[in-house]
């Protein structure tokens, strides 16, 4: 799994102007099974997306389509984790530890 953290590098009337194309970017990653939860950072400084299912290049050119990041009000810190627990729901996303 992956925790994307977005870090704000512009005003927020620049990243506002863009939210409807974001959270409309965010629902075509939930759509594919690749997004489990996300939403604001508090303060309003950026953002959190917990991600599954692909591998990191496929993760690193999803956040590269963001248009919060293409057009340059976000920069994002990718983290890849191993889920060996999670609630049942979230099974299909456990990740047994490498050797």
């Amino acid at each position: 799994m992956f925790v994307l953290e977005l870090s704000y590098t512009a005003p927020l009337d620049q990243v506002d102007a863009l939210l409807p194309a974001h959270v409309a970017w965010l629902e075509e990653q939930y759509a594919a099974g690749v997004f489990v939860a996300s939403g604001r950072k508090e303060p309003r400084e950026g953002g959190v997306i917990l991600a599954g299912g692909v591998g990191r290049a496929e993760i690193e050119r999803i956040a590269a389509t963001d248009p919060f990041s293409v057009a340059g009000v976000c920069a994002y810190r990718i983290v890849e984790f191993h889920a060996t627990k999670t609630v049942d729901e979230l099974a299909g996303f456990r990740d047994e530890l490498p050797a």
